[in-house]
């Protein structure tokens, strides 16, 4: 779509995440994946703590993720990278730095998304192919950029809320183990993306240790209902 039309259209529905996912549909980005199971993905790491304990439960339940990686963070600790790409995980780019597109113009976010991805092939050699960004929402010169830089965006079907002070590993389990907007309540299916994170840069302090505490339920459940888990497609 030319930048024009997609501008206009992004303006009117300039908040685009999850629990919007008729607008995110219209300008063709996409809350689901077509993979045949449970797409988990983790925000705003890579983190010295929350990243190695995410990784560790990862492994020991024989599960796969996709972390949305921000760049600023990538810089400071590469060798997390490393390891999550050794243990078969995917790394998308969440942004080079953690803000919301709605303030920033459309020239620094254009450097954004280059240093967001310059950080990753300088940490594994490899270029991001997915983009989600910063607490879900999208600018219009933001969503242009992204596909510019042949960043497919992606957002979520699910979501457990973790970064919230308050909340508890089973509280988020349960969230996450549920899909939002129209099939809110309804339990994940096939082809949902769930959102989570695996770092407290941007969010309520230690909120890592609880997701890490949450995602062994979580596991667990999708084990329980025979639903795999699968790398965004």
């Amino acid at each position: 779509m030319p930048a024009g039309p997609l501008a206009r259209i992004a303006v009117a529905h300039h908040a685009i995440a999850s629990l919007h996912a008729p607008s995110a549909h219209r300008l063709g980005v996409a809350t689901r994946t077509a993979a045949s199971g449970i797409a988990i993905t983790f925000d705003d790491g890579p983190h010295p703590e929350g990243t190695p304990a995410i990784l560790d439960v990862l492994a020991a339940h024989g599960a796969c993720a996709t972390f949305f990686v921000v760049g600023e963070q990538v810089r400071r600790r590469p060798a997390l990278l490393a390891r999550m790409r050794a243990e078969g995980h995917g790394i998308a780019l969440h942004g080079d730095r953690h803000l919301l597109q709605t303030r920033r113009r459309g020239r620094a976010l254009e450097r954004d998304y280059a240093r967001g991805i310059a950080a990753i092939e300088d940490a594994i050699g490899i270029r991001p192919l997915r983009h989600r960004p910063p607490y879900g929402i999208y600018s219009p010169a933001g969503l242009v950029h992204a596909r510019a830089h042949g960043l497919a965006p992606l957002l979520w079907s699910a979501w457990g809320k973790d970064w919230r002070r308050l909340s508890t590993p089973e509280r988020i389990a349960a969230n996450a183990l549920q899909g939002t907007g129209a099939r809110a309540g309804e339990a994940v299916a096939e082809g949902d993306v769930m959102l989570l994170h695996d770092a407290d840069f941007y969010s309520s302090d230690k909120s890592h240790r609880r997701t890490a505490a949450a995602l062994a339920i979580i596991l667990s459940t999708l084990e329980a209902r025979g639903l795999a888990t699968v790398l965004v497609a």
